[in-house]
């Protein structure tokens, strides 16, 4: 089949200057003025042409497209539902419907009685291109329900409330909202966050029920552009939590539940650079903080005087304390040592002398599930591998003893014994180790033949753990070796290891994804072309970053929603995400040297050129995220620029934001389609 010839972008004159320098972007254009709203004529057709040729370039694959989604969808229980748990008076669980892309969420009393329906997800994405629940807090005595949906992906959503005793929604509706939900004690109100018109959470508000939205009232409004406040609650449900920050600074008030109107208590006013988060066991504070090692440490206030900090377990070298949570006879510790999840119990009357859970693998994820009392001495834990399929477990922490409950069904069968996995450690070009954690069939030959799919994200200390994937499958099945890349960027090893791929260090994170993959090749796991990578955000610019410096790697680029034209959105001040980015990449438009910094790694800026290896390019209409501007630029600049004659695809959601399509199946068919572009690609037997 000839394709037709790919869309060319026109130019346009455009050109800023910044410290003394003059740059040209003369496809600026694609971000059309009246963001949000995008109805530039120009824009939207030039857009509605790449989907074209995205089509045309796909068409003949679609066969290949299918088939793999077929595989996906026969792994996945289609009737598939969550263990029941206990809150209160009631157990609550979610379930999906054979052929149902979003599931329903009901309970049922403890002592007996019929199953009840709470929300209809089915129901209410019904004729919409998109849907989205967000918050969902049932009110304290199992009465009310309040929750939010989005339904175009731009992450505005609406609050609704439910009467669960006669079924029907109650007048209360909040549009623009941007939060969780936390219902007051006696259930009279809540409290949420709306979005400001740059899509930024500044404020924290109480509405009563059945009162207009407008008269709510704001309890805590931030004055710090670059913070955002978020509303929680205390385990014990005593303390309402309204927390607020950006990447590197924190701030912690609680209000009591049966008093949100009160003065609020500040644990410990805002200091740069230190984090904490708070839980209560009666009236002391545990809090959670970094603020002398990045490893974090555990102390501990009397609500009283929140200031007087007393230290309870101190940093380790080897252990990275990532979370705290109070129940009322132990508090659990949960982190990461030498970058494998531990979750450790320990007794109020011996806090320092943890009991960690023993798990069975040298390399997993885990962690706690949904523990919802505060009375509980049987904890909700997951666990998964590689090659383990998702599993919960009941642990006894009287008799320290786990009890499977439910293993991921995969009705098409599912043979562990025919994968391994392992943890490596690769040495990059400065000498650190970067682990990798692989998977590979049974009786893969190390001999560089085979392909190899290599993952990554590398960015706001987000760790990606070794857990398991159905999708992953089609792929393995097809004699890959699938990688993940525990990069600098993350937090994988340590709040140490996410300040090491940041600001001044952001290149790091770059570097270590080259060299982890040519430590693959010199192992001999594949060989140079034969390796498909893929990375979404923060991840997409990671894509870019290794496309520009070493393209004859790769063999196939999938880069969906991929953060690229970095130097104009940190220089855009009045997009929803800029102001908090600062602290992660730089401020260009008052540093020159982060200016210089982000100009000499940015893709977009960075194109050149030269051969550039195949790629698939995501983006979404509505996504305030990255927005769609970022892939399209980067998709116009890299036609117009590069030397070969490889395939490069943007696709465009146009009615979708940063998550791509909603609904189960939706996304299973969009990684069906990247997979089948991998296979292409690579010229993989389908």
């Amino acid at each position: 089949m000839t394709l037709p010839k790919p869309p060319v972008a026109a130019t346009r004159p455009h050109q800023f200057t910044a410290h003394a320098v003059t740059i040209d972007d003369p496809w600026a254009w694609l971000k059309d003025p009246n963001y949000p709203d995008v109805n530039n004529s120009d824009v939207l057709d030039y857009l509605k042409e790449e989907n074209a040729y995205f089509e045309a370039a796909m068409a003949p694959h679609r066969p290949l497209v299918d088939r793999l989604y077929e595989e996906m969808k026969a792994r996945i229980k289609e009737d598939e539902s969550s263990v029941p748990q206990k809150d209160g008076d009631w157990l609550y669980w979610t379930a999906f419907e054979t052929g149902g892309q979003y599931r329903k969420w009901w309970r049922k009393p403890v002592a007996g009685g019929p199953d009840e329906l709470l929300l209809d997800e089915p129901a209410l994405a019904e004729g919409k291109e998109y849907f989205r629940l967000g918050a969902f807090a049932v009110s304290n005595d199992g009465m009310k329900l309040a929750y939010a949906i989005d339904d175009n992906g731009s992450e505005r959503f609406t609050i609704h409330v439910k009467d669960l005793a006669t079924g029907t929604l109650l007048p209360d509706t909040i549009p623009g909202m941007l939060s969780d939900i936390v219902w007051t004690a006696d259930d009279s109100g809540f409290l949420y966050g709306l979005a400001n018109k740059e899509w930024r959470t500044d404020n924290a508000r109480l509405h009563r029920l059945g009162t207009d939205p407008a008269q709510d009232i704001e309890l805590y409004h931030e004055e710090d552009e670059g913070y955002r406040v978020a509303v929680a609650e205390t385990s014990d449900r005593r303390w309402i939590v309204i927390g607020t920050g950006d990447h590197v600074t924190s701030e912690v008030r609680l209000l009591p539940a049966t008093d949100p109107l009160a003065d609020p208590i500040l644990v410990a006013p805002r200091q740069p650079g230190r984090e904490y988060d708070v839980d209560t066991h009666g009236d002391t504070l545990f809090i959670h903080t970094n603020d002398v090692n990045p490893m974090w440490r555990l102390v501990t206030a009397p609500i009283s005087a929140p200031g007087e900090w007393t230290e309870l377990i101190g940093p380790s070298a080897h252990f990275y304390m990532t979370g705290v949570e109070c129940y009322r006879d132990f508090f659990v510790v949960e982190g990461r040592e030498d970058g494998l999840d531990q979750v450790a119990i320990h007794r109020y009357d011996a806090p320092a002398e943890g009991e960690r859970i023993a798990f069975p693998e040298a390399s997993y994820a885990a962690g706690l599930g949904d523990n919802p009392e505060h009375d509980q001495t049987v904890l909700r834990v997951g666990y998964e591998s590689m090659v383990t399929p998702g599993t919960v477990y009941d642990y006894d922490t009287a008799t320290r003893t786990l009890t499977k409950l439910k293993v991921q069904e995969i009705p098409c069968g599912y043979d562990a014994g025919r994968y391994r996995t392992e943890r490596l450690h690769i040495t990059a070009r400065d000498g650190t180790q970067v682990p990798v954690s692989i998977v590979y069939p049974a009786d893969f030959p190390k001999d560089g033949s085979r392909p190899l799919f290599l993952y990554a994200y590398g960015a706001y200390g987000h760790a990606i753990p070794p857990g398991f994937s159905t999708g992953r499958l089609s792929l393995l099945d097809r004699g890959f070796a699938y990688a993940i890349a525990h990069i600098r960027g993350g937090d994988d090893l340590g709040q140490q290891w996410y300040h090491d791929g940041k600001l001044e260090k952001r290149t790091n994170t770059f570097n270590d994804f080259v060299d982890v993959a040519r430590g693959l090749i010199d192992q001999r796991w594949t060989s140079e072309g034969r390796i498909a990578i893929a990375g979404r955000s923060a991840g997409g610019e990671l894509m870019g970053a290794v496309v520009n410096s070493d393209p004859e790697l790769w063999g196939a680029v999938i880069a969906d929603v991929p953060f690229v034209d970095v130097l104009n959105t940190m220089m855009d001040e009045s997009l929803p995400l800029t102001p908090g980015e600062w602290p992660e990449w730089g401020n260009p438009i008052s540093d020159p040297a982060a200016f210089q910094l982000i100009r000499s790694y940015s893709p977009y800026d960075n194109v050149r050129a030269q051969a550039y290896p195949p790629l698939f390019i995501s983006g979404g209409l509505n996504d305030p995220r990255v927005t769609y501007w970022e892939p399209a630029k980067w998709a116009a600049k890299l036609r117009a620029t590069k030397t070969d004659d490889n395939i490069l695809l943007l696709k465009t959601n146009m009615g979708a934001g940063h998550g791509g399509k909603s609904g189960r199946f939706e996304s299973l068919r969009e990684a069906a389609e990247e997979h089948a572009f991998v296979l292409w690609q690579l010229g993989v037997e389908a």
